[in-house]
């Protein structure tokens, strides 16, 4: 019961970063979650989590939403987790926290990728890599953010936007693992505090959203980042 509650306070406040500044949140908790959970379990919790952030996140702002992306990005997402889930059968979920943190790593101090995944400036191509990706690293979110940025006329279409595509991949995720065999109903408990944790973390967040330094926050986010990303690589080594 304490891990549940101290889950549900640490998804409370990744949630709140989301919705202040539109991602990092679900990178956060990704990185975070192999210090409690084992690895076999680690994406589907995660993704029914982060479902319910982005989902209560949208719901709170969704005249903001840029409908013109989620059309193209639902198809390429189809299209990405079909082909993904193929590879997926092959991948030992000994390796997800390695996978995680290189990812992490790569996204916040590489110029080289950086660059590398900005080139997909298509709705249907980042749908296609990003929910194909998700299966592995269990959230790519932050893709879609530099396209939104360039097609949305303010902040806030751009962070309620980011949540409906990160919703989609997260759906269809979770859709792949209900195929697999993953029964979520063993979880129940742990997802029920975490879902409501992300919840109210999506209120506060929204709130707070025109109050708080989103630089300052994303500065913050980044060094939490590393140091759990470092975490979780060292978690696959210490594992071998």
């Amino acid at each position: 019961m304490q891990e549940e509650i101290l889950l549900a306070f640490i998804v409370l406040i990744t949630s709140g970063m989301s919705a202040i500044t539109g991602m990092g949140g679900g990178m956060l908790l990704i990185a975070i979650l192999p210090t409690f959970l084992p690895a076999n379990i680690l994406i589907p919790i995660h993704g029914v989590t982060q479902l319910t952030s982005n989902v209560s996140r949208a719901f709170l702002g969704y005249k903001d939403i840029y409908y013109k992306a989620v059309i193209k990005y639902f198809i390429g997402s189809l299209i990405g987790v079909s082909i993904s889930y193929s590879f997926f059968l092959y991948v030992s979920f000994s390796y997800i926290p390695l996978f995680i943190g290189i990812y992490i790593i790569l996204s916040l101090w590489s110029k080289t990728f950086s660059s590398f995944i900005k080139k997909f400036d298509n709705y249907f191509i980042l749908g296609f890599i990003q929910s194909g990706f998700a299966l592995l690293i269990g959230v790519t979110g932050a893709m879609s953010i530099p396209k939104l940025m360039r097609d949305c006329k303010e902040s806030n279409q751009v962070i309620i936007t980011a949540a409906v595509l990160s919703a989609i991949t997260h759906l269809l995720k979770i859709i792949v693992f209900i195929i697999l065999g993953f029964t979520f109903f063993d979880h129940i408990y742990l997802m029920l505090y975490m879902s409501v944790g992300a919840i109210i973390g999506s209120y506060l967040g929204t709130f707070l959203r025109t109050s708080i330094s989103q630089e300052k926050l994303l500065i913050f986010m980044k060094i939490l980042l590393t140091f759990f990303a470092i975490k979780s690589i060292l978690i696959f080594i210490m594992s071998v």
